[in-house]
């Protein structure tokens, strides 16, 4: 016999906000920003933007194409976060990147992080050691 879980009215508007977010994360994400309809900046750490211009194009390619979410990387569901590496010459670059969810002025976190009209993303990459 299979188990039927029942969400109560508030948990499934939660995990339907994390979806909504999630959707938009992904859109920004995996348009470089270009989308008007999700607007936001793009951010390198220093560690990053020390890479040659041929890793830093891949990693921008590995963070657009991204799609490794897991309950461990995502726990609410929203695709704030990644983990992934490329190759430099050989060498292994192991990566972060995040989105954070600002007000309108990228002074406070964002009150509807749902409503793109009240939220701009932050997308910053780092190299993990720079965490």
């Amino acid at each position: 016999m299979t188990e039927v879980t029942i969400l109560s009215a508030e948990d499934q508007a939660e995990i339907d906000r994390a979806a909504k977010i999630a959707a938009q994360n992904d859109l920004f994400r995996t348009t470089w920003g270009a989308d008007p309809s999700v607007q936001g900046q793009i951010v390198v750490t220093q560690g990053v933007s020390a890479l040659s211009v041929i890793t830093q194009m891949r990693i921008m390619g590995a963070v657009k194409a991204f799609a490794t979410f897991t309950e461990d990387n995502d726990p609410y569901g929203d695709h704030t976060f990644g983990a992934f590496e490329v190759t430099d010459e050989g060498e292994a670059i192991l990566l972060f990147w995040k989105i954070d969810l600002y007000d309108t002025d990228y002074t406070f976190g964002s009150d509807t992080p749902e409503d793109t009209a009240a939220t701009r993303r932050v997308l910053t990459i780092m190299q993990r050691s720079e965490y």
